[in-house]
């Protein structure tokens, strides 16, 4: 059973970087898509970035599209989301998520996934 793990959120400055890990065990990542989202206290989950299985096509939300970035590590079986120049609107949990049957084009629609982390939490506040 393919299990996800989140790590690396925090408290960041306005402008600052952080860099999320999603950890994976009991399979390989490779075998499935990923995602990113997030969501805040009273606000529907978002989807933020996305790659294939493959890793040779990925995808971005307008709203984080040149800040973050979706990296996978195949050897280390962990995909990243690196971001940067984070704003307070990007507080919220972020979750990584895997599905080894979504169609191409719909990675950024949270329903199509079935396997979920627990989220990690972000705060970008001064």
């Amino acid at each position: 059973q393919l299990q996800l793990v989140e790590s690396g959120g925090g408290l960041v400055q306005p402008g600052g970087s952080l860099r999320l890990s999603c950890a994976a065990s009991g399979s390989t990542l490779d075998s499935y898509a990923i995602g990113w989202f997030r969501q805040a206290p009273g606000k529907e989950r978002e989807g933020l970035s996305c790659m294939n299985r493959s890793g040779g096509s990925t995808m971005y939300a307008d709203s984080v599209k040149g800040r973050f970035t979706i990296s996978r590590d195949s050897a280390k079986n962990t995909v990243y989301l690196i971001m940067n120049s984070l704003k307070p609107e990007d507080t919220a949990v972020y979750y990584c998520g895997a599905d080894p049957f979504i169609f191409r084009g719909r990675c950024l629609y949270d329903y199509e996934y079935t396997y979920w982390g627990q989220g990690t939490s972000v705060t970008v506040s001064s």
